[in-house]
């Protein structure tokens, strides 16, 4: 088998119209405003906020021909404020000679605060219409001076039927694709291949140009298991960046399915985040926290279990350790839910940043010398040890400017039930106290 075309096969399927763009509906249907703004050639400034191979620089590009405009393409990996000023000055070229130019910047969230506002102004007096492209939230990416200048279309995963049809239009395709070649591929193993691309229409085309050079010099013209089975040996790599939209919004799931008691979600996407790489260490400390925040002492036991699988992993490292951590996950999510340990000290950390200079109650502090003794420290505390049931009703403990706080409020769920009980007795004491004294 020989390709007469040494480009990349996803290079030369680049979608030339509209008809052939695979995907994105939700933004690209007739009717939708960037279909109909791409179709008449309208141009203006936008942000294309997508996962890799979702096809923003396809769109990009197919919106300059769409418009008859001029393409410069920068990348902010390899570019600085040279290669803009560059830019710039070439399309101030084409609009003396009456034509409009896109400048389409790839991984645009890579440009800092102050390369991406030397955009700004061309962008204002119409020498560039503006495209960039970014994989990361452009709310926390991108500056805000930007962002109300260009209007943001997020495009999403291609899904395995959107790529099945990709595949079948590339197995078609006689000038462009592999159509010449009369590959025999079958359904379930076309299916194979989309879901091993993973909604990314780019990592489908070089899965396929493997596949044809494992063919290559052969006589073999189908794709079989065996052949399927060395292309996709690696499985899917699931999307996953550390410091990138998907790690917080895969933290997030897990953290919200154990929250709403689903282990079966919460498992998933404590695995999710291992094979994308997420350092199980990480994975340990947020399991602690939640432990405390979502559980607390409706089952104080969840806390100790989850820093016992944080020991565990420690001692027994990778992969032998992330065991421990999905039991301790699964007990939480299995646990009785309760965040009033999380209320009580966000409440009271409020009332300490606002009443910092409130001093202690004299009964309270600590009467170390003769002197501190002379001023009243120490002055009638109650020792509780000394009191009926160990607690001395009506004795109060809060600054007197904060004395009707009500910080822990436990839940009726698990261990708290018990917890708001004895409050509850407790309380009823400190109002007989509280009678009898007046």
């Amino acid at each position: 088998m020989k390709s007469l075309d040494l480009r990349p096969l996803a290079d030369r399927l680049r979608p030339r119209c509209l008809d052939e763009f695979a995907g994105q509906r939700h933004v690209l249907a007739p009717g939708k405003p960037l279909y109909e703004a791409v179709r008449s050639g309208r141009l203006h400034s936008m942000i294309f906020w997508g996962p890799p191979g979702s096809g923003k620089t396809t769109l990009a590009r197919l919106i300059a021909r769409q418009a008859d405009a001029e393409c410069l393409p920068i990348s902010a990996v390899l570019s600085g404020v040279k290669e803009i000023r560059e830019a710039i000055g070439e399309a101030k070229k084409a609009l003396a000679e009456g034509r409009r130019t896109i400048l389409f910047v790839d991984e645009v969230h890579r440009f800092n605060k102050s390369q991406q506002d030397a955009f700004l102004p061309h962008v204002e007096e119409g020498t560039i219409y503006f495209i960039g492209a970014t994989t990361e939230n452009p709310s926390f990416a991108l500056n805000n001076a930007l962002l109300s200048r260009a209007r943001v279309y997020v495009l999403k995963s291609l899904s395995e039927e959107d790529l099945l049809v990709v595949l079948e239009r590339t197995l078609t395709d006689r000038d462009r694709g592999l159509g010449s070649i009369n590959l025999n591929f079958p359904e379930e193993l076309r299916r194979w291949y989309a879901r091993a691309a993973g909604g990314d229409a780019r990592r489908l085309l070089n899965l396929l140009e493997i596949t044809v050079d494992l063919l290559a010099g052969t006589e073999r013209v189908s794709v079989d298991r065996e052949i399927a089975q060395q292309v996709l040996a690696g499985g899917q790599t699931p999307r996953f960046d550390k410091q990138g939209e998907d790690f917080y919004n895969q933290i997030s799931a897990l953290h919200k399915s154990v929250r709403g008691s689903a282990p079966d979600a919460a498992i998933y996407w404590l695995c999710r985040m291992i094979e994308g790489g997420c350092d199980p260490a990480y994975l340990a400390r947020r399991i602690v926290r939640i432990a405390s925040e979502d559980i607390g002492n409706a089952d104080p036991r969840a806390l100790r279990l989850a820093l016992d699988a944080w020991d565990a992993l420690e001692r027994l490292g990778s992969p032998e350790g992330e065991l421990a951590l999905a039991q301790a996950v699964l007990y939480l999510a299995c646990a009785p839910k309760s965040n009033a340990a999380y209320r009580a000290f966000q409440a009271a950390r409020v009332d300490a940043e606002n009443t910092g200079t409130v001093e202690v109650p004299l009964h309270l502090r600590n009467a170390a010398s003769a002197l501190m003794r002379q001023l009243g420290y120490g002055k009638d505390y109650r020792y509780a040890h000394d009191e009926p049931e160990a607690y001395a009703a009506g004795e109060t403990y809060l600054p007197e400017e904060l004395a009707d706080r009500t910080y822990y409020q436990p839940v009726g769920r698990g261990l708290e039930i018990k917890i708001a009980e004895k409050l509850a007795y407790l309380k009823g004491l400190n109002h007989e106290r509280n009678r009898d004294a007046s």
